[in-house]
């Protein structure tokens, strides 16, 4: 495995130090060269990316936190005071408290939040959503693609969810249930709980997670 940038600019600096005390015969410099080239050895690989490391493919699990996907603050956790009401919606990773792995090692892991009014919602997504925190798989159960819209729905007036690959429509609302387009079924809901404006998951995934051809 290749070492960062950061660890490779300490080895060339150790790297550079050593070869001068070698060019010094005495036996003071013989033992700086000596130790400083331990010390280079015992430089380790940089650490694997995180969608390679432990737990990084696993599902998102109780208790995780979740992380900003993409934008200037990827990575960043989201607090429930950086959603804005009524959107626009945040795209995010479960993240491991205990070992900060970011659970990106499959893209059926990404999620969708959006903050709604809790007087808008059904009673089985106000059950799962905190101060009107809904989230949602990130994944259209049509062909797989990603949500990346939030516009008015097709045949309503209501901001919603939509695929632009084949335009399905999905309402946070109502549990995440199709209003247009042709995906076959809703997208799969993960319960969250807040508590000190921070948002953590509660449970895993409610429904299957990915798309579903042909159904």
């Amino acid at each position: 495995m290749s070492r960062s940038n950061s660890n490779a600019s300490i080895e060339q600096s150790g790297e550079s130090d050593a070869a001068g005390s070698c060019a010094d015969p005495t036996r003071r410099a013989v033992l700086t060269a000596l130790a400083s080239c331990a010390c280079l050895a015992a430089i380790e690989p940089a650490a694997a990316d995180d969608d390679e490391q432990p737990g990084a493919n696993e599902r998102p699990q109780k208790a995780d936190r979740l992380v900003r996907a993409e934008g200037d603050k990827a990575g960043q956790i989201i607090k429930s005071e950086d959603l804005t009401l009524g959107g626009p919606p945040i795209r995010a990773w479960p993240q491991d408290p205990n070992t900060s792995v970011v659970r990106k090692g499959s893209r059926l892991n990404e999620v969708v939040l959006v903050k709604l009014d809790p007087s808008e919602l059904d009673d089985a997504t106000r059950a799962r959503a905190p101060d009107g925190i809904v989230c949602y798989s990130v994944v259209c159960t049509h062909a797989g693609c990603p949500i990346t819209a939030w516009l008015k729905e097709e045949q309503g007036d209501k901001n919603v969810l939509k695929c632009l690959c084949h335009n399905s429509e999905y309402d946070p609302r109502q549990n995440a249930q199709v209003v247009f387009g042709p995906a076959p079924r809703r997208l799969a809901a993960l319960p969250l709980t807040v508590a000190d404006g921070a948002i953590t998951v509660a449970a895993p995934f409610v429904g299957k997670v990915g798309a579903q051809q042909g159904g």
